[in-house]
Parts: C-alpha cells; structure tokens; sequence
C-alpha cells in the first residue's frame, strides 16, 4: 500500500495540476478562489446556497475594487462582473466574434442551440422587427384586458379560500395568477383546459431543472426538464400553427401570437406568391420555441417582481396611500368595468411604484453570456474564451442612486430628482443594447395594474419574521417566506370582469 500511495498521487497530480494552472492563468489578477474543486468547483456551494454563492462573488468584485471576481463551475471558468460600465460592454458586444447571451449555465442543452435568446446580428434584428406588433399600444391594451380580468379573479379566489387571520405565502398564488395570465395573452384561444393543465405541469418540471445539477442522464432533473421544454414548445408550435390560419382568414388579433402571426402571415404569402424563399424563423416550430423563451422571461421575473412588491408595500403604509389616492381619483372596484388605457396612463406614481420595485430587486439578477473569442474588458483584463460572464444587474441596481438600499418610488416620480434619467445606465433590469428585453413594457404595465388593483380591493399586512425578506433563488429571486401576509377585502365588492 506504501508503494501504491505515491503512484496515486502522482496520478492525482497529473489529471488535476493542469486544470489548477489553466484556472490560475485565466483569472490572472482577479479576485477568486486560490483552489478549485477538480471538475466541480463551486457548483455544490452555489446549489446548496445560490443566494450566498453570488453574495460571495459580489464581495470579491467590490472590495478587490475591480469590479469584477473569478471561479469556477462545473469544468467553465466564470467571470462575475459587478460594475455596471463593464455590464454594459458585455451587453453592447453580443455578436459572434465576442459574447453570446445564454440565459442559463447550460441553456443551450435547456431551451435548444437556435431559440431568440441565441441569435444576433441581422437574423435577430430581422426577428426583432417581425415581433414589433406585439408590443404597440393597441396590443399592450388587448392584453391590459386579459391581465385585468385574471388578476381580479384570482385575488378573488384568494380572498374566499384564506382567512384574515392566517398568514397566507403569495408566491404560489402569484405563480399560478402569472402562468394563466401569460398563457392567454400569449396564445390566448388556442390552448384548451387540458392543454393549459399539461402545460402547468410541465412548466412546474422544468423550473426544478432550471435549479438542479446539469446532469443529463435519465429520471435526473436536468433531463426531465429538457423533455418538458420540448413538450412546452411542440404544444405551443401548435397554437402558432391554429393563429396563422385565423389570421389568414382575417380574424381580429386577441393575443400576442395574433398579432405577430398577423404580419408574419402577410409576408410568407407575398413571398410564397412572388416565388421567393420563405423568410427565415417562420416555421410553427422555431415560433413555439421563440414564445417558451418569452413566457420564461414573462412568467418567473412577474412572479418574482409581483411578490415583492407587497413585500416592499407593507413596510410602506405611506406609499399604499398614495397609490390607493391615485387609484379612487380615476377607478372603482364596485365600477365593474376595468381601468381604461387613457386612465391608466394616468397612474404616474403607481408606474413609479412598479420601476422602483423592479430597481429595488431586480428578478433576474444575473445575466450570463459566455464569451465566444477572448475579450478585452478592461485595460488590464481579457476575457479568455469560452468563459461565462455574468454581468450582475442586481449589483448595478445600487450604484449611483440615492440611498439605492432605501425603497424609494419618488426618486422616479419626482421632476426636482429625475434619478430614471441620472442613474439611467445602472437600471439594469431589462438588459441593454441589442437584446434588451423586448417586453419591458408589458412586464412593467403587467406589475402597474396588479399594483392598482390588489391595493384597491385589499386591504395587506405582512407577517413579518427573521429573515423572511432575504432573497432566494426559485429562479429568479422572492422573498425566503414566499411572501406571506394578511389578507381582507377593503372594498364592498368587486367582480372579475
């Protein structure tokens, strides 16, 4: 056994000394850890605690005063990049000579190698534009309709099942409100009760995925996640396939797909007429795969932004009753009819509300790209190629506003302060450049009138205990207790329109 011991370390050496080095000579001057794990690295730490994990990233960035940290995950070298000029460089240089976004560690195996999130250049561009008439304002107000609708019934539903007197947690509640709300303005007729529970189920499998190791081998999590995104985009092709014959036979749009598909359709026939190649990207199947991308960015960053908002709003009595006064000064729960777009845009403190909630904690903290050739990012550090970067947009949320730790609306509301214009480039939150988020619109309307509605029909209290704000991942960031609070309806009715 003596004689086997060196031979077995020797071999130790020879298998693990290299990737030691190669770590070493990509982090070069960068804060980070002296030692990684052979092959794992920190990937144990960051799944037990995802929350601490980054805490720990950001530390480094910020008291290295470099801005930016270094470890290691599961065989990627990982760059944290915690300042918000640097975030900026990574997000104006999407292109195939620099960074590609990924969304996820390993989103490739996820959401498949050619979905939105992965095109650039012209073919995203061409994309991009195609989308343009989902996000008009007579689009944004079809759907205002459909999120008015949902969102009173299931503070409905809500109300009758809990009792005033028994702290309810909302995140769940808010999940289930968020699925159906973005499965009907996204496909809207086309998916039928059964279709909708199936897919509840398998967007349920598919978050535990998105939190689990990435190991791709059968009954594991990672696998049963990838089958279900499959799924969830066969069964969404099938709407785009239902939307493009109604829109071709000249149905008035009802949901996002009809509005897309409306133009999408004009353009495959003319091409079709003239003899030409159809345009790229206009298949059912490579158009369910681009709306799983959207409902993913919909649906948990909603989620996430709506839980805590209450949670901000109830250590907040002043800002509720700015909102509620806002509110009664155009619409009534016992009206019966929902908040016109003209009243709506008169909202201005509930929208400050909404942009300071989402400033405040940003629901998708982390925006990863891996770099496809080395990068130069600042003058003394290169990005060496096939890193993942992860540019922190919940760092940047805090630098540069004014007591950014403080929950503050005015600092959007106020014309003496104008901190949306001052502190532009750290409000992160939706991206930047070329791939910022094509929704932000929608997604800040979407928390505006559950932020109208919900302070107008109850009346909230949060159950407060240890720790219960601080942050975790499911995945995008809520608070530890999912939100819990009191609940009781403050108006004398109100219907689900």
């Amino acid at each position: 056994m003596r004689a086997v011991a060196p031979l077995v370390a020797a071999a130790a050496a020879f298998f693990f000394l290299p990737e030691q080095l190669s770590y070493h000579r990509k982090k070069g001057v960068l804060p980070g850890p002296s030692l990684v794990v052979p092959f794992l690295g920190s990937i144990v730490p960051m799944i037990r605690d995802p929350t601490g994990f980054w805490e720990v990233q950001a530390a480094r960035a910020r008291d290295s005063g470099a801005g930016l940290a270094a470890d290691f995950l599961v065989g990627c070298f990982i760059v944290f990049v915690r300042d918000s000029e640097l975030s900026h460089r990574v997000f104006a240089n999407v292109r195939p000579d620099a960074f590609h976004f990924v969304g996820h560690p390993f989103g490739k195996k996820l959401f498949g190698e050619h979905n939105f999130i992965y095109l650039f250049g012209d073919e995203h561009k061409d994309l991009r534009r195609r989308m343009a008439p989902t996000f008009t304002p007579r689009a944004l107000s079809t759907y205002a309709a459909i999120q008015q609708r949902i969102v009173l019934a299931h503070i409905r539903r809500l109300l009758d099942e809990t009792s005033p007197t028994t702290p309810v947690p909302i995140r769940v509640p808010c999940r289930d409100m968020n699925l159906e709300t973005s499965q009907t303005f996204f496909v809207g007729p086309y998916l039928t009760e059964e279709a909708r529970a199936r897919f509840g189920e398998d967007y349920a499998v598919f978050n535990v995925g998105v939190m689990a190791l990435p190991v791709d081998l059968p009954g594991l999590a990672f696998r049963r996640a990838r089958l279900a995104v499959g799924r969830l985009v066969r069964t969404l092709a099938e709407c785009v396939g239902q939307s493009k014959a109604r829109m071709r036979a000249g149905g008035e749009p009802e949901c996002l797909v009809d509005y897309w598909m409306q133009g999408l359709v004009k353009e495959t026939d003319e091409a079709a007429a003239a003899g030409r190649p159809l345009p790229k990207h206009t298949a059912d199947e490579d158009l369910g795969g681009y709306l799983f991308d959207f409902l993913f960015a919909a649906q948990d960053a909603s989620t996430s932004s709506l839980c805590w908002a209450v949670a901000a709003l109830g250590s907040h009595p002043d800002v509720v009753a700015r909102m509620r006064a806002e509110v009664s000064a155009v619409w009534s729960p016992e009206s019966g009819e929902p908040i016109t777009a003209d009243k709506f845009v008169q909202l201005r403190y509930t929208h400050a509300v909404a942009r300071e909630v989402v400033r405040y904690r940003p629901p998708a903290t982390l925006v990863p790209h891996i770099a496809a050739e080395a990068f130069q990012l600042t003058e003394w550090y290169t990005v060496p190629k096939g890193a993942i970067v992860f540019p922190s947009v919940y760092e940047s949320s805090f630098q540069g506003f004014t007591e950014a730790e403080a929950f503050d609306p005015d600092r959007f509301f106020s014309e003496a302060r104008r901190e949306d214009e001052a502190f532009k480039r750290n409000f992160l939150a939706f991206g930047a450049g070329a791939h910022q988020c094509i929704g932000q619109r929608y997604a800040l309307n979407h928390l505006a009138l559950f932020l109208a509605l919900f302070v107008s029909v109850v009346d909230f209290k949060r159950h407060t205990t240890h720790g219960c704000d601080e942050p975790v991942y499911m995945p995008t960031i809520v608070p530890k207790d999912d939100c819990a609070v009191y609940l009781h309806q403050r108006c004398s009715s109100f219907s689900s329109l």
